[in-house]
C-alpha cells in the first residue's frame, strides 16, 4: 500500500480532515475537492487511483460528478466509493447504477472503509473483512466479491 492517490470529494472541511487522517495514517496520499467543479478538475489533473465522493455538494451533486467521470477518458475506469448520509435506499441504487463501485452510509466505520479502499485498490486487505460489497456496473447490480 504505497503512494496510492485518493481524491476526497467532500464539502465539509471536518469530514475531509477525518478522511485525510484515516487514509494518511494507512499509507494513502490524499487530495481534496469541495464541490463538483473542483472534483472534475482535480480528477483530471491528479489522476487518482480511487475517489471517495459525497453526494451533497455545491455546484452540482455527486451524481453530476459520477456522470461526468464516466464520460471523460481515462476517468471512467477509476473506482468511486459514494458516501452519503441521506436517502440510503434510493441513492445507493442510483449511485451503483451510475458506476460507483460501492456505497457507504455516513457515519462510516473506519475498518470497513479501509477494507473497501484496500480491496478496490488491489492492496492486501489487512483490515477486518468488510461486509460492504463491491458492485459491477451491470443492470442487475451484481456483487463482485
Amino acid at each position: 500500500m504505497s503512494n496510492k492517490k485518493i481524491l476526497i470529494v467532500e464539502d465539509d472541511a471536518d469530514v475531509r480532515l477525518g478522511y485525510h487522517v484515516l487514509l494518511k495514517a494507512n499509507g494513502y496520499d490524499t487530495f481534496f475537492a469541495g464541490d463538483s467543479v473542483a472534483a472534475m478538475s482535480e480528477a483530471r489533473k491528479n489522476q487518482p487511483d480511487l475517489i471517495i465522493l459525497d453526494l451533497g455538494l455545491p455546484a452540482g451533486d455527486g451524481f453530476v460528478v459520477l456522470e461526468r467521470l464516466r464520460g471523460n477518458n481515462p476517468l471512467p475506469s477509476m473506482p468511486v466509493i459514494v458516501v452519503s448520509g441521506r436517502d440510503l435506499r434510493g441513492n445507493k441504487e442510483r449511485a451503483l447504477k451510475s458506476g460507483a463501485k460501492a456505497f457507504v452510509q455516513k457515519p462510516w466505520d473506519d475498518d470497513e472503509l479501509l477494507s473497501l479502499v484496500a480491496r478496490l485498490l488491489g492492496d492486501p486487505d489487512i483490515y477486518s473483512p468488510a461486509e460492504i460489497p463491491i458492485w459491477d456496473a451491470d443492470e442487475n447490480l451484481t456483487p463482485l466479491g
